[in-house]
């Protein structure tokens, strides 16, 4: 019985993959709370931050630093095992759904192909809800550990919220599913390459995939688990220093990823249309780039909507995760499925 080599180069790749993936989305999330105070300043018509650097670009990084170094208070009464616990687990899973999404094609060094996406699982899909859902439990921990009746409000608002919009996503994107046969996001994507993408097929699931995916980021219309004006700060108001950073930040880099995995799933991913490149390096430098410009256009419309549709109320909120979306999502899975059936069939009418 022959023992197979491990292969360490491979591991090698990946752990240099995952940290380039890693510090890139860190970096991205800080640029693009600067990024949302710009489009903010636009749309109000105002500067916006402009001090700090030229035009302003050096804001992000003052800001860092500023939480790194505020001291930080823990409240007296409060789990502190489990309040140091909350906003590590919540940029824990924000970050951990980078894994799967295929960020480009295939590049050669040195003779060997690497693939530019850390792990391509058979089940990425189920692997991107199941990690997204543990951001859940980094609200509700963080919300009840803080000992403080706003905060505990705030994190249940943000529990109930996320839970009842990952009901109307996850049809969404079965109906999807059912289309292209595959939960692997790679598969996913080279089915598109060259050929129409998915949003032609599934213009209402993008919809509903759209909608939720603000409901999951907390972001404006859905903002309700930080509505200071209804509960002082939400359920981060006892945090402070770099325990609110991660907050804050698990929160853009999900921005980030819940336009990713759009981009990926509707818009082709990489694939760029009608463009072919014969160099296997370019092409996939060109695919980096085509998929972070199909992401930034998300994140544009993220902030769009932000400053400029008011919060709803909590009623309305659940109204219509409950009563309008999945009524509409299971809607379309009925259809989707009576579509592939004819085609399957050959059927005419």
């Amino acid at each position: 019985m022959t023992l197979l080599a491990f292969d360490w180069i491979l591991l090698v790749e990946k752990l240099i993959l995952i940290a380039i993936i890693i510090f890139a989305s860190l970096g991205i999330a800080l640029y693009t709370t600067f990024a949302e105070r710009k489009v903010a300043a636009i749309l109000q018509d105002r500067p916006g931050p402009n001090r700090a650097g030229p035009f302003g670009l050096l804001q992000p990084l003052a800001d860092g630093l500023k939480l790194i170094t505020k001291e930080e208070i823990i409240p007296t009464d409060s789990n502190k095992i489990l309040f140091i616990l909350g906003p590590g687990l919540a940029m824990t899973a924000a970050l951990m759904t980078c894994a799967v999404v295929p960020w480009g094609g295939t590049i050669e060094v040195f003779g060997r192909h690497v693939a530019l996406q850390i792990a391509d699982v058979n089940i990425g899909m189920l692997y991107v809800f199941a990690v997204v859902s543990m951001g859940v439990y980094g609200v509700m921990i963080g919300g009840w550990a803080s000992n403080n009746k706003f905060s505990l409000m705030a994190a249940l608002r943000g529990a109930s919220q996320a839970i009842s919009y990952e009901l109307a996503m996850g049809l969404s994107l079965i109906a999807l599913i059912m289309l292209t046969g595959s939960l692997s996001l790679k598969t996913i994507v080279e089915q598109q390459v060259g050929h129409v993408w998915n949003i032609v097929y599934q213009p209402l699931g993008f919809l509903l995939f759209f909608i939720c995916a603000l409901a999951e980021c907390n972001r404006t219309p859905f903002d309700l688990p930080e509505a200071e004006n209804e509960l002082n700060f939400g359920y981060h108001q006892e945090y402070s220093s770099m325990k609110l950073g991660f907050y804050l930040f698990s929160e853009y880099i999900n921005m980030f990823i819940s336009s990713t995995i759009m981009a990926t799933m509707y818009f082709g991913g990489y694939d760029l249309p009608f463009v072919h490149v014969a160099n296997p390096n370019i092409a996939a430098i060109v695919g980096i780039v085509v998929l972070m410009v199909k992401v930034v256009m998300f994140i544009f419309l993220f902030m769009w909507i932000r400053w400029t549709i008011p919060r709803f109320r909590y009623d309305q909120l659940m109204t219509l995760g409950w009563k309008k979306l999945i009524p509409i999502a299971l809607a379309n899975l009925l259809i989707t499925g009576f579509v592939i059936l004819l085609k399957q069939n050959h059927w005419h009418f």
